[in-house]
């Protein structure tokens, strides 16, 4: 291991090492969106913006419109969700 990386890991909280271990498993897109997290939150150069498609700015806007109604996800449906992607 190069001496930068070993001085890097050794710097490392147990919680940052942990999350970036599980990050690690998941798909490409899923890690490079905590990437740009993990960049904008330490103060890195800015990142280009995420351009988002017509569905999903279609899907933000009917976000927004239910939640102008008061129609939120009940917290049955949110655990399901969160069954359904193993967190």
């Amino acid at each position: 291991m190069p001496d930068i990386k070993r001085r890097m890991m050794m710097n490392m909280t147990k919680l940052l090492d942990q999350a970036l271990e599980i990050a690690r498993s998941l798909p490409a897109d899923a890690q490079d969106d905590i990437a740009r997290i993990v960049l904008q939150l330490a103060g890195a150069e800015a990142t280009s913006p995420v351009v988002l498609s017509e569905d999903e700015r279609a899907a933000i806007a009917a976000s927004k419109e239910a939640a102008a109604r008061g129609e939120f996800a009940t917290e049955a449906q949110v655990q399901a969700t969160w069954v359904k992607h193993g967190l």
